[in-house]
């Protein structure tokens, strides 16, 4: 049984204004163009997805739980489909500060930090499904970040450290979920995985931006771990240490 959040310790909020906020996704989901050709205006934006979830099965499918995103928190335009997917298309995993039951958007303010935070997780991933050595491609998203989040680091130290911990989501999922109900932006906090690093954790489409593509890498796990990746733009690869 998840335990439940802790009581009565809710962190203080802060405006994060990020130039370049860094997220890294896998490239073999191809992009639907969906939400960048939706109207900003609402009432046609509905109509127009509801015409086409009805004629294309694939549409359906490729949107995800659009109901779990309020119509008021939607997003259309360039780059949106990174963002909506975020939101629609579910980790049944789970992650640090959702069970599964709803979407996260996770980037780092440095690319180092997104870099190391999803080696790490597509290590495990890959790890747990007993893959051997394995290739990936991944697209690199940057986007501007300019909202205010729940700080991590204004908790005191034994509760981030809790929250932050390295191999277990207990306490951190049911915690997300309390302050994402109670109508957060999100958070921002310390990176687990690149030490010095921040992260976001976007509970709300409109507080994380519009991302463009950035590069594209391909990751290399060996059997156990992420050891190097490859940098198309430069042609290079780099190990991780």
């Amino acid at each position: 049984m998840t335990p439940p959040a802790p009581p009565g310790l809710e962190p203080g909020q802060r405006r994060a204004r990020w130039l370049q906020a860094t997220r890294i996704i896998a490239s073999r989901y191809p992009p639907i163009d969906l939400f960048e050709r939706v109207s900003s205006d609402h009432s046609v934006w509905h109509a127009l997805m509801d015409a086409e979830m009805l004629v294309n099965p694939r549409i359906r499918n490729e949107i995800g739980a659009i109901h779990l995103v309020p119509p008021g928190e939607r997003v259309s335009g360039p780059g949106a489909t990174y963002v909506m997917a975020a939101f629609t298309h579910l980790n049944p995993r789970g992650s640090r500060f959702s069970d599964g039951n709803y979407g996260v958007y996770y980037a780092g303010r440095e690319f180092e930090t997104a870099l190391r935070e999803t080696a790490y997780h597509f290590g495990r991933i890959a790890a747990d499904s007993g893959d051997g050595i394995r290739y990936e491609d991944m697209r690199v998203l940057v986007s501007r970040i300019d909202a205010r989040f729940h700080d991590l680091e204004t908790l005191p130290r034994t509760l981030q450290q809790s929250l932050l911990d390295p191999d277990s989501y207990a306490l951190s999922q049911p915690f997300g979920a309390r302050l994402r109900e109670a109508g957060s932006n999100g958070l921002v906090y310390p990176s687990v995985r690149h030490y010095g690093g921040r992260c976001v954790a976007g509970f709300r489409p409109k507080a994380v931006g519009l991302p463009t593509q950035a590069s594209h890498l391909k990751y290399h796990y060996d059997g156990q771990r992420v050891v190097r990746y490859f940098e198309y733009e430069g042609g290079e690869w780099h190990p991780l240490e």
